[in-house]
């Protein structure tokens, strides 16, 4: 199996964001902090499975691990709608990402 690019899920996204754009708020700079938002959300529900059942059970149990990969999935698509309202290229991310690395190898 290949790896999931970042590439790949923007371009999901437009695909999704075209399909409902009479349904949904565009991709623009101007709503990239209602994504944001929408994505810190998305991030709480993630904390709420693992805080309400334990990072053990919602790693092992079938049904919860389910739920904690879904609420994963919906995080990554608001953030694809983030890279994709600031017009980030992954070309960018992975820039910044590597410097960003690099700094924190030598931070302590």
């Amino acid at each position: 199996m290949s790896e999931f690019t970042i590439n790949e899920m923007k371009e999901m996204q437009k695909i999704l964001q075209e399909k409902y754009k009479d349904k949904w708020e565009g991709i623009s700079a101007e709503v990239g902090q209602n994504k944001l938002l929408w994505m810190v959300g998305e991030i709480g529900e993630v904390i709420d499975i693992v805080k309400k059942h334990s990072g053990l059970k919602a790693s092992q149990d079938e049904d919860l691990r389910k739920d904690l990969i879904e609420e994963l999935a919906d995080v990554l698509m608001y953030y694809n709608d983030v890279l994709l309202c600031y017009d980030i290229s992954s070309e960018e991310l992975k820039s910044a990402y590597v410097n960003k690395f690099e700094k924190n190898m030598k931070r302590w």
